[in-house]
């Protein structure tokens, strides 16, 4: 269930169910999302859109593992998992109030932190090559395009703010303007190039120079491979380059570049 998608009005009657009559238009009775879900798994996709009200009332449900319908008198014992969801900051919610701490520690029980795309690059060859395959058969196309030489560097060297659902849709409009030939995104190249602050234009004088972000990404990876991916101690990066470990992985971190050795090979294709 998507806690986002249901009008506040009408959330407890999809979460709890309700009685004959409870309520305008209350018909008959209905089993709610908690009560169909006895012995088995409810997903709650974006737990942190949920109302401070019914935040109050998921807490009730996972304390004392009972609910009771809208309209309804006696208490109904439920037997559920619940796994959740949220693309929110739920401990900066709590800060601020808009989410309880009593409930952030219930389902917190065994926490899931998906990185962004950024800073699991290596995940973005797969990825690609996935999406080309599946949009390829929705779109009906006859053959699927082969990618060109090079394809590949610039989307890895791309921040992806919108991560994969924005790799999935740029996939998509390549496809949809591809015209034969292989597949070589120029004309989303702008929009990488900038997006990766890779290059600097000056668009006076048609030239182009490496902004500061993009050498330091470059030394760094050189760095990387000199060091066979080893960050601390003698022949580290961190010595290559004359800097802590602690300040080199902080670079590293926001300029997207995975570190610790089997991180390092997998972006750079070793094994």
């Amino acid at each position: 269930m998507n806690c986002g998608a249901i009008p506040e009005t009408l959330l407890d009657s999809e979460l709890f169910g309700h009685e004959k009559g409870a309520f305008t238009g209350a018909i008959s009775q209905r089993r709610g999302r908690f009560e169909r879900a006895d012995r088995g798994t409810i997903f709650l996709d974006e737990i942190g859109e949920l109302p401070l009200q019914a935040q109050v009332r998921l807490l009730h449900v996972l304390q004392k593992k009972e609910i009771e319908r809208v309209g309804g008198t006696s208490s109904i014992p439920v037997d559920i998992r619940i796994i959740s969801a949220t693309h929110r900051n739920l401990e900066e919610m709590i800060g601020s109030g808009r989410f309880r701490e009593d409930l952030w520690f219930r389902p917190n029980v065994f926490p899931i932190t998906i990185p962004p795309l950024r800073q699991r690059r290596e995940d973005i060859p797969a990825l690609v090559h996935h999406f080309i395959d599946r949009k390829s058969m929705e779109l009906k196309l006859t053959e699927r395009p082969v990618l060109a030489a090079g394809a590949i560097d610039r989307l890895i060297a791309y921040d992806w703010p919108g991560n994969v659902r924005e790799v999935e849709n740029m996939i998509e409009r390549a496809l949809i303007q591809h015209r034969g030939g292989v597949l070589s995104f120029e004309t989303l190249l702008p929009l990488l190039v900038f997006g990766a602050r890779e290059v600097v234009r000056d668009v006076g004088q048609n030239r182009t120079l490496p902004s500061l972000d993009g050498m330091n990404a470059r030394h760094i990876r050189r760095a990387l491979e000199m060091a066979g991916g080893k960050i601390n101690g003698p022949g580290g990066v961190g010595q290559i380059l004359g800097l802590h470990p602690n300040t080199l992985r902080k670079r590293m971190n926001k300029l997207g570049i995975p570190f610790g050795r089997r991180s390092w090979q997998l972006s750079s294709g070793q094994k």
